[in-house]
């Protein structure tokens, strides 16, 4: 696995430790991961939930360290120097967060050019760091275990795009099947002589193996890698898109090949101005377009979603017990955050319960986000009240969650948004709602408001999960609400108030309270 030939590095993994003594354990301790790749050096450091885990540090360098290899056949000078000093500012900062020791992954770059294995020892001289120089088969791999971090039992192609290769693995049902890697980085065909022509048949040569090898049977892509986010941001400007998150933004194959022929005809400074992409990264993008462009005529997708997990997420899906790997990366994130920062941790779980009548006919996938609604509906209680909506709005569709398209980001940042505010219209995120149909953006309604109404509910000792109870009879547009004795004194003139909204976004025509058995009408 190393550049060594010495693929041991023990039961502890990469790591050098185990990440998850206890296979129950849900919270991961801060680790710190080093990307050594041809185009840039990254640090990442992971916290919080262990099935889902948060970005506590994130640095990239552009290094560019495969630059001029193909012509070379060694890593290039001013990139060696640059990531030299990255890598010691990267240790430095590891010691002052008190991380335990980095792992280090170094990919196409360096386990090709000739001066790697010497470049390696010099790294490790200077500052201490173990590098693990992995092959192709395996860095496909790792980014296939990155993309299953986020997408639990995906199917379909994952393609992983660095500077001086590109990596196809196949996933199946959460596992990973066959891989091949290619030198189809943009820095290794970029200065081909003879021009686009010699590039294209370059590019055509090289896919036409990766589809020997891999087969062409039409699945999901799914894009891993600097210069095919890069794409995706320029098909959101492009398309105009209102949600600038990348990871999970989906493309058709036709909007991907009239973004691929917009790229084509750009003024790219204009274009990287306009998308906020780095001059280095937006110098890689055409040639990475033109690979792209051959990869969606022979594989023929039946669809494109971008995964901003990747390799360094993979290291950590490694080292899961499979009891981890089985969870819902969502719902462990949002259990994470109501136990660190709701009033009353454990009582979303209640108010998922109580709100379950109102969703009769949802999908599983629909309860799956009206119970991470419920386990987030106070974790941002301590933002000031007049902004306190759209700051849920905003962590909901901005946050680092795995697991939730966009359209699944804007019903549940909508939902949020109503548990603090009847009326959506006004804010800033108007143009977001387009990315839901009326139904579901009422559904998200519903689900706010009925949020609004319990978590008046269950502020006291009394209260207990049977205290209170919805009844929803859909096709008479009738509810009732049922409160015992002991919950009765919760039910005020703001609940009411609450709870005649609610029934309101249901369209209910009938309304009955009905305390300790005592029913009164009040619709």
């Amino acid at each position: 696995m190393d550049g060594n030939g010495d693929s041991s590095h023990g039961d502890a993994g990469l790591f050098g430790r185990p990440l998850f003594e206890d296979p129950r354990a849900r919270r991961l301790s801060k680790v710190g991961v080093v990307d050594i790749g041809s185009n840039s050096v990254r640090l990442v450091v992971f916290d919080g939930a262990a099935r889902s885990p948060a970005y506590f540090y994130n640095e990239k360098i552009m290094c560019g360290l495969g630059a001029g290899m193909s012509e070379t056949g060694r890593l290039n000078p001013e990139g060696k120097a640059r990531a030299l000093a990255a890598l010691q500012r990267f240790q430095t900062l590891a010691r002052g967060m008190e991380l335990p020791p980095l792992t280090a992954v170094a990919t196409a770059a360096m386990r090709e050019a000739e001066d790697g294995p010497a470049f390696r020892a010099e790294i490790e001289q200077a500052t201490g760091l173990k590098i693990w120089v992995i092959d192709g088969d395996e860095e496909a791999r790792l980014s296939a275990q990155g993309v299953l971090l986020g997408w639990p039992g995906a199917n379909g192609l994952v393609s992983d795009i660095g500077g001086s290769s590109m990596e196809l693995a196949e996933i199946r049902g959460g596992q990973i099947g066959k891989r091949a890697t290619s030198e189809l980085g943009p820095l290794k065909f970029k200065d081909l002589e003879g021009g686009k022509k010699a590039r294209e048949k370059y590019i055509a040569k090289a896919i036409a193996g990766l589809a020997e090898r891999m087969g062409t049977e039409p699945s999901p892509l799914f894009l891993v890698g600097g210069s095919w986010r890069a794409i995706a941001r320029i098909d959101m400007e492009r398309l105009g898109y209102p949600l600038h998150v990348l990871h999970e933004y989906r493309m058709t194959v036709e909007s991907a090949e009239e973004t691929l022929k917009f790229i084509e005809d750009a003024d790219l400074d204009a274009l990287r101005s306009a998308c906020g992409i780095s001059s280095a990264r937006m110098s890689l993008v055409p040639y990475a377009a033109e690979v792209l462009a051959e990869l969606l005529k022979v594989f023929k997708p039946t669809g494109i979603a971008i995964s901003s997990y990747g390799i360094r997420e993979g290291l950590l899906y490694e080292q899961m017990p499979q009891m981890l790997r089985d969870r819902d990366p969502l719902i462990e994130a949002c259990r994470f955050a109501e136990a660190k920062d709701a009033r009353l941790p454990g009582f979303g779980k209640k108010l998922f319960r109580f709100v379950l009548p109102l969703f009769p006919d949802a999908s599983e996938a629909t309860l799956r986000i009206v119970k991470a609604a419920c386990l987030l509906h106070d974790v941002s209680w301590r933002a000031h009240p007049d902004y306190r909506a759209e700051t849920c709005f905003d962590n909901a569709t901005r946050a680092n969650l795995g697991g939730l398209d966009h359209p699944e980001r804007v019903y549940l940042g909508l939902a949020l948004l109503h548990r603090y505010r009847n009326k959506r219209e006004g804010t800033r995120f108007e143009d977001f709602y387009a990315l839901l149909d009326k139904e579901r953006t009422q559904e998200a309604e519903i689900l706010g408001k009925a949020m609004r109404f319990g978590s008046m509910l269950w502020m006291s000792d009394v209260s207990n999960e049977d205290g209170a109870q919805f009844d929803w009879e859909p096709e008479e547009r009738r509810l009732r609400l049922r409160l015992t004795r002991e919950v009765a004194p919760l039910y005020g003139e703001v609940a009411e108030a609450r709870l005649l909204s609610l029934a309101k976004a249901l369209s209910a025509k009938a309304l009955v309270l009905e305390i300790d058995g005592a029913p009164r009408e009040l619709l």
